[in-house]
């Protein structure tokens, strides 16, 4: 067995969530590394002149309504109210953008009666269309009708407002059913003033929305909006178990405040093993996630992602930059719909979450056997009293695999772990004394002590528990002492390098 030098580390190019913009970063982002999707800023105070840099409406001139001269002050006011609702600059984040392209998604006219009725009953009205109902008859992964797909699900996709201590930013949610309850991630609602965010339905209705319960592990979080209409059109979850590489998606958000956007593409992978780092709270949560190349970008976080029929199959909260300004290079991250579903209905009943976790200190590794060499999870600690303590786990012990699926380190078994619910069984694969033998575990119920957990750690997944410091550590890791005085001073480039250059130590403690 050994371990991989510092530069081969799974998390030398780490995922990072999508982080809230104002929020200056509590842990280093290294190069390469996946960033959690930050939310986008929150609306600009005013448009731009004309003159400025904008994208300009490719529609061509619009003629004057009937009967109208082209000097009528009418139509030239018109003409400028057009001219501000279209030309945005396309360096700006600002979330009015989300305006224009609300109003040319759904077809907003302008009454040629400059005398319009007094009161209209279609104000309520506004921005609605009619829907298809999920699945989407003849839309296949093969074969996918997205314009069919989009307008059966448009309804069920909000966009979020959230004011902070920081400011505000933009993120996105997805309606799960006709109770007003919202599924986003934890990172778009974090400290949100009075536990209260702003709603914005796919139709332009705004509502307000309490949070419900959040939960840093997985980077879920369940909103709920106050007093909901009764005209919701909540999403169909589907079954993230289900998806297969190379299948259709489509991820629908509010990407840099531009509401109602959709991109497609293709899986690109499943079971991914995705560490990503909240800013705000210093959480670190590890997923399973799905990896995707359709376009995700800042205000993407916490809305959902398509399958070809129209089932929400997993929410999306990472991407993978090469750094913290490129955006989407098409390396996109969604968590699976299956733990969704599993973290809403607790934060739903209870307000909290529950984990599973193995209770084991982890580190990258690699095991022989045969003449077959495989990376798995080396264990460096087995916590008293733990579920790996009862199924007989000892130390230096290499776990390669878990319910007949690889597992490539530290990372990827954490990963797994948490994705299971307390009570499972599972079958780990393990190598000791250069023999392989299957290994039952029930998994147990973690105690939370804190948000945040190492790089490698299950926290509530695999047994690492909140309590490490240490980069590999799953469970309650060993002191990770060493560091310098002068940590916090650190800029993130300067912690990463020196966390990169003490990487080996830290992982061999204990």
């Amino acid at each position: 067995m050994s371990t991989p030098a510092g530069e081969n580390h799974p998390q030398a190019q780490p995922t990072q969530p999508l982080p809230a913009p104002p929020a200056p970063p509590q842990a280093p982002t290294p190069p390469n590394a996946t960033q959690r999707l930050p939310l986008a800023p929150a609306p600009a105070a005013s448009f731009p002149p004309p003159h400025a840099a904008h994208t300009a409406w490719q529609g061509g001139p619009t003629p004057p309504p009937p009967g109208a001269h082209p000097t009528d002050p009418l139509l030239d006011e018109r003409r400028a109210e057009r001219k501000r609702r279209i030309w945005i600059p396309v360096t700006s984040a600002a979330a009015a953008a989300a305006l224009v392209a609300a109003a040319a998604t759904f077809g907003l006219t302008y009454d040629d009666d400059p005398a319009p009725a007094a009161s209209s009953s279609s104000f309520g009205e506004l921005g609605r269309s009619t829907t298809d109902v999920v699945p989407v008859a003849g839309s296949t992964s093969d074969d996918p009708d997205w314009q069919a797909v989009a307008a059966a699900v448009q309804q069920s996709v909000v966009a979020i407002d959230t004011t902070t201590a920081s400011g505000e930013a933009l993120g996105s949610g997805v309606l799960i059913d006709d109770q007003g309850h919202i599924v986003t991630n934890n990172h778009v609602v974090a400290g949100a003033q009075d536990d209260t965010v702003a709603v914005t339905l796919t139709d332009g209705r705004i509502f307000s929305a309490d949070v419900v319960g959040t939960d840093p592990t997985t980077d879920l979080a369940v909103i709920r909006l106050v007093d909901p209409p009764s005209d919701l059109s909540p999403a169909a979850l589907g079954v993230s178990a289900d998806v297969e590489v190379g299948e259709s998606v489509m991820a629908v958000g509010n990407p840099l405040g531009l509401q109602n956007t959709v991109t497609t593409g293709i899986v690109s992978a499943v079971d991914r093993p995705v560490t990503t780092q909240g800013e705000s709270d210093g959480s670190t949560s590890v997923t399973n996630a799905i990896q995707v190349d359709a376009s995700v970008n800042p205000g993407n976080s916490g809305g959902p992602l398509f399958d070809a029929a129209g089932h929400v199959i997993g929410i999306n909260s990472s991407i993978a930059t090469l750094s913290s300004q490129s955006g989407s290079i098409g390396l996109g991250f969604a968590i699976p719909v299956d733990l969704v579903k599993n973290i809403a209905s607790q934060l739903i009943e209870n307000g909290t979450a529950e984990h599973a976790f193995l209770g084991v200190g982890l580190d990258d590794g690699t095991a022989t056997v045969d003449g077959v060499t495989r990376a798995g999870a080396v264990v460096k600690q087995v916590n008293e009293g733990s579920p790996a303590a009862e199924a007989g786990l000892a130390t230096d012990d290499v776990v390669v695999g878990i319910d007949g699926h690889a597992v490539g380190g530290a990372e990827s078994l954490t990963a797994y772990v948490r994705s299971y619910a307390s009570g499972d069984r599972v079958t780990l694969t393990v190598v000791r004394d250069g023999a392989s033998r299957d290994v039952e575990v029930t998994l147990a119920t973690r105690e939370d002590t804190g948000t945040g957990q190492a790089p490698d750690q299950d926290g509530q997944g695999d047994g690492q528990g909140d309590q490490g410091t240490g980069p590999d550590q799953e469970g309650q890791a060993p002191d990770s002492g060493g560091l310098p005085d002068g940590l916090s001073q650190m800029t993130p480039e300067e912690l990463w390098q020196w966390l990169q250059e003490h990487q080996g130590s830290l992982g061999d403690q204990g």
